[in-house]
């Protein structure tokens, strides 16, 4: 059986270790995400609900992947107070290494209804080169 690495899964994993995973109280807030596969790109749906675009920072460096933001608590003025906050609030920030066959430069990003959609084009896999060796 052939076993593929796939690297979106491996950060995946160290981010669940280190944060404790979805479910954690320790980290406030937290991004969900899906990752799939096609022909001619991957893509990335990002769970950011009640934030808007300007709320968002996508960035690559070095061949990693970084979605960050912030979801901040609105604190209404006045009589009525706070009996029960269950939705979480405050920065977030989930880094994937991204495969050589992206096309880092032509990357896309779109917010609609909550979710950041990401295209990641492919390009060609680097090819193999030999170098001469001299004596």
């Amino acid at each position: 059986m052939l076993v593929r690495w796939d690297p979106f899964e491996e950060m995946n994993r160290l981010h669940d270790h280190f944060f404790g995973g979805r479910g954690a109280n320790t980290q406030p807030f937290q991004v969900a995400v899906d990752i799939r596969e096609e022909n001619d790109a991957y893509f990335v749906d990002a769970e950011v609900p009640g934030l808007a675009a300007k709320d968002v920072q996508v960035d690559v460096e070095k061949n990693v992947l970084t979605i960050r933001g912030e979801r901040k608590v609105e604190k209404e003025e006045g009589e009525g107070k706070y009996k029960r906050i269950e939705r979480r609030y405050g920065s977030f920030s989930r880094s994937f290494t991204l495969p050589e066959t992206v096309d880092a430069d032509n990357i896309s990003a779109d917010l609609k209804d909550g979710v950041l959609a990401l295209r990641l084009p492919k390009k060609e896999a680097p090819s193999p080169r030999t170098i001469a060796v001299k004596s």
